[in-house]
């Protein structure tokens, strides 16, 4: 058997009644950029996420650069995140000319340890991005209390947590700002490269969305150097017809990530993700940890599985940060799972079927 480790085209053919309308809309219109189906996603963007306002734009990096812009974060500023997750993170913060500075995480959550956080605080501190990785939400309270106490900025990294929930509340919907990526293989992915910043804070989503188009209040009228970086129509009314399956698309998610942890509970020699009670996770990606990843992998591949590796090298010891000045051993929690945690196959349209060949292949690899 053949699983891929995400089908787009099966979820393709699932809407392509709904979507096919919508590029030929477009195109038979020529509207291709603004117009009503930008505004209305974003209204329906901010609603689902629970937030004031939304402002779309091209890329998840963008929607992180452009809320940091927008946040007043600048030249020599430092803000706080993981190494563990995907350079965007980073890339937002560096071009901005702000420094990232690097906090270890949890071995049960590889998510942010927030009892690290104070100690990461200088007089250049102006902001912490969080990173919901793999779709579970961090321990967003007392971040929140931290950030209250040292006047900090607080961008969400919700890139991979679209739809996830903590304590009742949305992913993106805590900070003062939560930036998401509509790259194809997130929950809610476009058809091509789209990204969206939601925020309770009207003036700090006008900003983004004068910079995100060349800094223009209106046409010609630029009151600051800007970027191009705005999210196309074609892409909004894609995303509108996927955000009405979304909920749906993430129980799936879930039920299958349940059923995975229900037959691996049986296997050796490995570990199943772990949910905090505060959060209501949406399994973008499905980490399995195992001290024979490499091995593993290679078996899951021989037998017809395609899987993943969520992020092999940290980003403290890629060769671009080698500047910041990091070193091996810095990061523990981060070097530790780098080098075990593999993603198996997760996509909605996932078959039970798939699932226990996916478990059979690794419990036959660990006899």
């Amino acid at each position: 058997m053949k699983i891929p480790f995400i089908d787009l085209r099966a979820q393709y053919r699932a809407i392509k009644e709904e979507v096919d309308p919508v590029v030929l809309d477009a195109m038979a219109n020529g509207a291709f950029i603004g117009g009503p189906q930008v505004d209305n996603f974003e209204k329906e963007f901010a609603t689902f996420c629970r937030s004031g306002y939304c402002a779309g734009v091209n890329s998840g990096t963008d929607a992180l650069r452009f809320a940091l812009i927008a946040a007043g974060i600048a030249e020599g500023d430092e803000v706080i995140t993981v190494p563990n997750t995907f350079i965007a993170t980073t890339e937002a913060i560096s071009q901005v000319g702000a420094v990232p500075v690097f906090v270890d995480v949890r071995r049960d959550t590889y998510n942010i340890d927030v009892s690290l956080i104070e100690k990461r605080i200088t007089r250049k501190t102006k902001a912490i991005i969080p990173v919901h990785l793999y779709g579970q939400m961090t321990d967003m309270d007392p971040i929140m209390d931290i950030a209250v106490k040292k006047k900090l900025v607080v961008i969400e990294d919700a890139c991979q947590a679209h739809g996830a929930e903590y304590k009742g509340r949305m992913a993106g919907s805590i900070g003062d700002a939560g930036c998401f990526s509509f790259y194809p293989g997130k929950n809610m992915g476009a058809f091509g490269e789209g990204g969206a910043v939601v925020s309770n804070d009207e003036a700090l989503i006008q900003k983004i969305k004068m910079i995100r188009n060349h800094g223009q209040s209106r046409k010609y009228y630029h009151e600051i150097e800007g970027y191009n970086g705005r999210l196309d129509a074609i892409q909004a009314g894609i995303l509108r017809v996927k955000l009405r399956r979304l909920p749906g698309w993430n129980e799936a998610r879930r039920r299958n990530a349940k059923k995975y942890n229900e037959l691996l509970s049986s296997v050796d020699g490995v570990e199943t993700p772990f949910e905090p009670e505060y959060t209501r996770g949406v399994y973008h990606l499905y980490e399995l940890r195992t001290g024979k990843r490499d091995g593993l992998q290679q078996h899951l591949n021989s037998r017809g599985i395609e899987t993943g590796l969520h992020y092999p090298l940290p980003l403290h010891l890629q060769k671009s940060y080698l500047k910041l000045g990091y070193r091996a051993g810095d990061f523990p929690e981060t070097e530790s799972s780098a080098g075990e945690l593999i993603s198996l196959p997760m996509f909605p349209e996932l078959s039970e079927e798939q699932i226990r060949y996916v478990v059979d292949c690794i419990a036959e690899f660990g006899r």
